[in-house]
């Protein structure tokens, strides 16, 4: 296999490109499974983080070429066969992750939900549509949590506990959910 190292010049205390969060969402996904392809990564990325972080994949495959150049990750391309490109991270890869890990956000959960926009505006709606959304809200939110539960009864921790813990929110959130909307269901709000 070629490897590209880490590059003459590079400093490992600053990146020299702008780092968004699919950034560091590739780097901590490359850091956890060891060197990576694009599909490999799109992969573990449709069994995770997409349930709490939905983005478009197609940046899985554009992004590690961006933190390549940057020296944030190497790359080794197969001699033969269908040439893969692996990727692994490099030294100042590493201590970017680790610099935003340690880095706090400062904002707040964004919530955008289309049918919360829809409750916003339901005063143009009958209370029978309105019960209709809230049900159909129900029903969705009900299969999200079943998706969770499946996966926190089938898949062991193995010393990945801090990796699970966003399922754990993300079951209380659904249940919020479905008891939200069960609540707007049983009582819809009176219109005008």
């Amino acid at each position: 296999m070629n490897s590209d190292a880490d590059g003459p010049g590079r400093d490992v205390d600053e990146p020299s490109v702008r780092l968004s969060p699919i950034s560091y969402l590739v780097l901590g996904l490359i850091g956890l499974r060891g060197a990576s392809t694009p599909y490999d990564l799109k992969r573990a990325a449709g069994r995770s983080i997409s349930y709490f972080w939905p983005f478009p994949h197609s940046q899985l495959y554009s992004e590690p070429k961006r933190l390549t150049t940057a020296g944030l990750l190497a790359q080794q391309v197969e001699e033969g066969g269908r040439r893969r490109v692996l990727y692994s991270l490099t030294d100042a890869g590493r201590v970017a992750l680790e610099r935003w890990l340690r880095t706090a956000p400062q904002e707040i959960f964004e919530m955008r939900d289309t049918a919360v926009m829809q409750l916003f505006f339901s005063e143009f709606l009958s209370s029978g549509e309105l019960v209709a959304l809230a049900e159909q809200q129900i029903e969705l939110y009900q299969k999200r949590l079943a998706v969770y539960q499946d996966i926190l009864r089938t898949r062991s921790a193995d010393g990945r506990e801090r990796r699970m813990a966003p399922l754990r929110l993300g079951i209380a959130l659904a249940e919020t959910y479905v008891s939200f909307w069960r609540e707007i269901a049983d009582d819809p709000p009176p219109g005008p």
